[in-house]
């Protein structure tokens, strides 16, 4: 399926920015908001930050990019979405990078306490120094 009859699906326009915006999401590397920018204006030209910003903010809605949040980072975007997979980050340089669910099946982990809750997502983001920031 298409990246423009997702859009459709979820109910959104297609328009050259969505699309250049999602393939951007797609062979990035938990990309800023900043970075794809920079992407997509290289791509289709004229594009404001703003609509980066307000289309990103759709897709995530739309459940079609995942938008992660790193403690001291800014908010960084990715296309794999619907798997419950989790980050490791790197305290030195920031690298991000997916590790699949701990024990397998959504939610991966369960709370000591729920508290009453239905828990369906495990949001885990590991910390650590990358192989690069070693050497």
């Amino acid at each position: 399926m298409g990246d423009d009859d997702l859009l459709r699906q979820a109910g959104l326009r297609v328009t050259a920015a969505r699309l250049a915006i999602m393939r951007t999401v797609r062979d990035g590397d938990h990309l800023d908001v900043d970075a794809v920018y920079r992407r997509v204006h290289d791509r289709v030209g004229q594009v404001s930050l703003q609509a980066v910003y307000d289309s990103l903010h759709a897709l995530h809605k739309a459940g079609l990019v995942r938008k992660i949040e790193p403690m001291g980072s800014p908010a960084r975007y990715e296309a794999r979405v619907g798997d419950n997979h989790h980050h490791l980050v790197c305290r030195r340089c920031g690298t991000v990078t997916d590790v699949d669910c701990v024990v397998g099946v959504a939610p991966c982990l369960e709370p000591a306490d729920a508290a009453g809750y239905v828990v369906d997502e495990a949001d885990v983001t590991f910390w650590g120094v990358c192989p690069s920031c070693q050497r």
